[in-house]
């Protein structure tokens, strides 16, 4: 550790590191320099700073991870007429809706997205944008500027679709592409925002849709592509009864049997939701070291069911927590989506008889560690060692809401509140203060939102 350090967090009533020895720290203090841990350790041993955080009252942890978001959806939030079904019925109205989006719509429903998401202490998200209508323009590099304005670590993934609905598949032709231009400009996004460097702000993935909206071809071509780029693969899989059924009839498989048969099961995957695994698929996913966006909050909304996810971790499968989008799980909070977790893993122990319970510990590794390694960043996101980023979240324990909650700062934060954070670190850089966004455009940016939210549910 250098003399003096950038900044540093102390007085904390506990530091949670979620380090690999899970060390928990009473009056503990974390240091950043250059954007990364410089050190951590107990009350007696501070370095000096430039610049210190007073934690006192907080439990302090990582910044939590979002591994699955579809940012746009919030321009549909809470959309009546969508839920009146199944995942097929809701997709099927929103589609035409979603036509509309265009990189002014794309930059602006990313922003308050990713805001929504640093006052609920996540420092890193993912966003799956597979929309792309024609003339919509550059809607990646759109939200991509959001993400830099507001100065959040940001993990977009390029989706794509090419099976419409006169090819058999769910979307409209005026949202898909075909496979060779969803290729091309895979491999431009690639090529003009992903960052290998350690610590990056931006890197980007691939992501056919599901196996509903895109060919097989498409889905093998781009697992090759991702080999070469050496980048990330990502979509939706095992998420709903009814696509067990499209899968049979369609590919003559389940799920996941198509999904290993287009060449996607290592561990250069991840997928989203993953709710109707059977036993022996699951212990597969874990054999493969595939990853799993846990989305508890939009799998209850759309009645897809209670994802195993203690099978899954217990096979060896990476489980990171995700949103969704906000057209079906409504509120971008991961606070919200942790405390869903814990809640709907307990009920799901006592429903399978297993009597297995989730604890707030479980899930708060599950948003860090279990985040960082959906995304292939292990040791270096989703925990506070030496070296790691300097993501940084105090969640503040006084009040109403933690009356009586002494005992234990991790349980009592996430079995307590509702609660956002007090303060968002990313890098080092305040962006949440006091629990208010540090940027000081937000009215206008809700007002532009506003505008094309009405425009695109007229």
């Amino acid at each position: 550790m250098t003399d003096s350090v950038d900044l540093l967090i102390q007085h904390a009533d506990l530091l949670a590191t979620v380090d690999t020895d899970g060390r928990e720290i009473a009056g503990g203090w974390v240091a950043i320099t250059d954007g990364l841990v410089s050190g951590v350790g107990a009350a007696g041993s501070e370095p000096r700073a430039d610049r210190t955080i007073d934690a006192s009252g907080c439990l302090v942890t990582p910044g939590l991870i979002n591994t699955h978001h579809h940012l746009y959806q919030n321009l549909t939030r809470a959309y009546g007429p969508a839920l009146d079904g199944n995942l097929f019925h809701w997709l099927r109205t929103l589609y035409p809706k979603w036509a509309r989006l265009d990189e002014e719509a794309a930059f602006v429903s990313a922003w308050v997205g990713l805001a929504e998401l640093a006052e609920s202490g996540c420092t890193t998200s993912t966003d799956h944008l597979y929309v792309h209508p024609r003339g919509g323009g550059d809607l990646l590099s759109a939200e991509i500027a959001a993400a830099v304005e507001l100065g959040v670590r940001f993990h977009p993934t390029r989706g794509s679709m090419s099976l419409s609905e006169k090819d058999g598949g769910l979307p409209p032709d005026s949202v898909v592409q075909d496979d060779d231009t969803i290729l091309a400009q895979s491999e431009e996004a690639v090529r003009r925002h992903h960052d290998r460097s350690h610590g990056a702000m931006v890197r980007v993935a691939l992501a056919p849709c599901s196996p509903f909206s895109v060919t097989a071809d498409l889905m093998k071509r781009t697992a090759e592509l991702a080999e070469r780029l050496d980048v990330r693969l990502h979509t939706h899989l095992a998420e709903d009864v009814d696509e067990d059924d499209f899968c049979m009839e369609m590919f003559g498989a389940r799920p996941i049997d198509h999904f290993e048969a287009v060449g996607w099961a290592s561990d250069r995957s991840w997928i989203a939701h993953c709710v109707q695994p059977d036993d022996d698929e699951i212990e597969r996913l874990g054999g493969w070291r595939v990853g799993v966006a846990h989305c508890p909050s939009s799998n209850m909304i759309l009645g897809s069911g209670v994802a195993p996810v203690r099978k899954l971790r217990a096979a060896g499968v990476p489980v990171g927590l995700g949103c969704d989008g906000s057209a079906s799980a409504d509120s971008g909070s991961l606070w919200t989506e942790a405390r869903n977790a814990m809640l709907s893993g307990r009920l799901k122990g006592f429903l399978d008889g297993t009597r297995s319970l989730m604890s707030s510990r479980d899930v708060l590794e599950m948003a860090t560690r279990g985040g960082a390694a959906c995304l292939g960043r292990e040791g270096e996101l989703g925990e506070l060692s030496v070296g790691a980023v300097g993501d940084v979240v105090l969640w503040s324990l006084d009040g109403l809401s933690f009356a009586g909650a002494l005992s234990d700062p991790i349980e009592a934060w996430l079995r307590c509140g509702p609660t956002s954070a007090r303060t968002t670190i990313v890098g080092g850089t305040v962006v949440v203060d006091n629990g208010s966004l540090v940027a000081d455009n937000t009215e206008d940016r809700l007002a532009q939102h506003r505008r094309i939210a009405e425009a695109m549910q007229r």
